[in-house]
């Protein structure tokens, strides 16, 4: 069982806690699009009782084009997303791509993300960490998930434990990703909360050229896929209208087709995480007849 990572507003992540669900846009469109659609999946994830994260790019910096919408910024793009904190009385995730970004966002959100081209950079996880905030590293589409034991000690350097691990698939070639479950349970074995992306593994990158194409068809496949192997919370990219979307529209879902989704993923989990809790109580009720058995042995011998 993983720890628990207490994120603002009172949602804990971990520690063998409900799946966590977080999503939104991919970039931040306008403050009345972002507060509208923090409602609308807060309401599906109260259906479910599953808490909710509003995630929201200021600035997309990895764009495949310099002419794609990167965003509003981060100056005005954290003013939208105080707004959804405030109006849509949710948390707000966003990725962070520089040092320079890291104290002004740490004012905003709750959890600061580390973007997974990112996830070997020492100086922004490192200054990410000492915000005191939960630190969200997205695996690199080049690392093995052994590899995230290390990028997660970046932050611990700092004296702060509140890390999250996230899957988002690996390169398979040009142009393809895939995902090996195996990844997950190797992370939770390091002891921290994993988040599976359902999103970015159906991504083809470059695919259109100057932006990405992609296949959500497949997201419900692979959502469901990675919460039966367990995992702690789920991410998912989510757009009212996704064809007109300036970002990642071909691997974003809709709120209505969140809400089928939870409704199938929070029945899984339900069943993993009463497994998980029913081996816990196991290990311990083994743990404690050794531990008799050990004192009953010394006795013995103490009596001869």
């Amino acid at each position: 069982m993983t720890r628990a990572v207490t994120i603002g507003g009172g949602v804990v992540l971990g520690g063998g806690s409900r799946l966590v669900f977080i999503g939104g846009p991919c970039v931040i469109e306008s403050e009345t699009h972002a507060v509208d659609m923090a409602g609308r999946l807060r309401e599906a994830c109260s259906e479910y009782g599953v808490a909710y994260i509003f995630k929201a790019s200021y600035d997309k910096a990895q764009r495949s084009s310099v002419r794609s919408y990167r965003g509003p910024g981060i100056a005005r793009g954290l003013d939208i997303l105080a707004a959804v904190k405030r109006q849509a009385r949710v948390p707000v995730l966003s990725d962070v791509h520089c040092v320079t970004q890291v104290a002004a966002a740490a004012e905003v959100l709750d959890v600061l993300r580390i973007p997974a081209f990112l996830a070997r950079q020492t100086d922004i996880i490192v200054a990410c960490g000492r915000t005191g905030k939960p630190v969200e590293i997205k695996k690199g589409q080049y690392m093995a998930p052994e590899e995230m034991e290390a990028a997660a000690e970046k932050v611990r350097s700092t004296g702060n434990d509140r890390v999250i691990l996230t899957e988002r698939g690996t390169t398979f070639g040009y142009g393809n990703l895939v995902v090996d479950m195996r990844a997950l349970p190797i992370m939770r074995r390091l002891g921290f909360p994993v988040v599976f992306d359902g999103s970015h593994p159906v991504q083809i990158p470059g695919g259109a050229k100057t932006h990405s194409a992609g296949r959500r068809d497949m997201v419900p496949y692979l959502a469901r896929a990675a919460v039966a192997a367990g995992v702690d919370g789920l991410f998912l990219e989510v757009h009212d209208d996704p064809d007109r979307a300036p970002c990642d529209g071909a691997i974003s879902i809709t709120p209505d087709e969140v809400r089928l989704l939870l409704a199938e993923v929070v029945a899984i989990d339900d069943v993993v995480k009463a497994g998980e809790r029913r081996r816990a109580r196991g290990a311990d009720q083994d743990a404690l007849t050794a531990a008799r058995a050990g004192t009953r042995a010394g006795e013995h011998v103490t009596a001869g």
